[in-house]
C-alpha cells in the first residue's frame, strides 16, 4: 500500500470511529499512530521517537503559547463583566437611532471579538448578554438571533485573532502584517452588518 493509499484511507476509518463513538480526539490519535506505523515501514521506534519529539515541540511552541492566553484573556473579561460594559457603551451610543439596540449588539460583538480572538466565544457571551435587551426592545427571533451570529463571526477578522495566528505559524508568514491586513477588512464588516441593519 503506497503512502498515498494510506492517508486516503485514514479518513474513512476516522469517520467509522467518530461514528462508532470514539471521542475525536482518541480517534484522531488511533488513525494517525497507525497510519504513521504504516507508513514509516510497520516499524514501532521511529513513530514512537516521533510521536514523543511532536508532541513536546507542539506543546513547548512559542508562537502557539498566544491561543490559550486569549481564550483566558476573554474568560476573564466575561467574568469580569467586559462584555456586559462593552454592550452598554455601544447601546448608549448607538441606541437612539433605528434598529440602535442590533447595531450596538453588533459593534459589542466587533469590541469583544478584539479581545477574545475567537468566534465562538464572541457569539456565545455576546448572545448571553444582548439576546435578553434585543427582545425586551420587541426586535423578532431572527433579527436578533442573525445579528449575534453575523456579529460573531467578527471575533476571527478582527485582530488579534487566535485564527490569524495559526494562520501565520502554518504559512510562516508575520503575525503582525497578518493582523494589519485583517484590521481594515473586520471594520468594513462590522460597518458592513450595521448598514445592513
Amino acid at each position: 500500500m503506497t503512502n498515498l493509499e494510506i492517508g486516503i484511507w485514514s479518513f474513512p476509518v476516522l469517520l467509522l470511529l467518530i461514528f462508532l463513538r470514539l471521542p475525536i480526539g482518541l480517534s484522531m490519535l488511533s488513525v494517525g499512530f497507525v497510519g504513521s506505523w504504516m507508513v514509516m515501514g510497520y516499524n514501532w521506534l521511529p513513530i514512537m521517537a516521533k510521536m514523543k519529539n511532536e508532541t513536546y515541540s507542539t506543546f513547548s511552541s512559542y508562537s502557539l503559547s498566544i491561543v490559550p492566553l486569549f481564550l483566558l484573556m476573554g474568560q476573564f473579561a466575561t467574568l469580569g463583566g467586559m462584555s456586559q460594559s462593552l454592550f452598554k457603551a455601544a447601546e448608549t451610543w448607538m441606541g437612539h437611532k433605528r434598529g440602535g439596540v442590533a447595531m450596538a449588539a453588533v459593534g459589542a460583538c466587533a469590541g469583544f471579538g478584539a479581545i477574545c480572538g475567537s468566534s465562538l466565544a464572541t457569539a456565545a457571551t455576546m448572545s448571553q448578554v444582548a439576546l435578553p435587551e434585543l427582545k425586551r426592545y420587541g426586535y423578532s427571533g431572527a433579527l436578533a438571533t442573525g445579528t449575534l451570529a453575523a456579529g460573531g463571526t467578527l471575533g476571527i477578522l478582527i485582530p488579534p485573532s487566535v485564527v490569524l495566528v495559526i494562520y501565520a505559524i502554518l504559512t510562516e508568514q508575520n503575525i503582525a502584517k497578518l493582523f494589519v491586513a485583517a484590521f481594515v477588512p473586520g471594520i468594513l464588516a462590522a460597518i458592513g452588518y450595521m448598514i445592513a441593519i
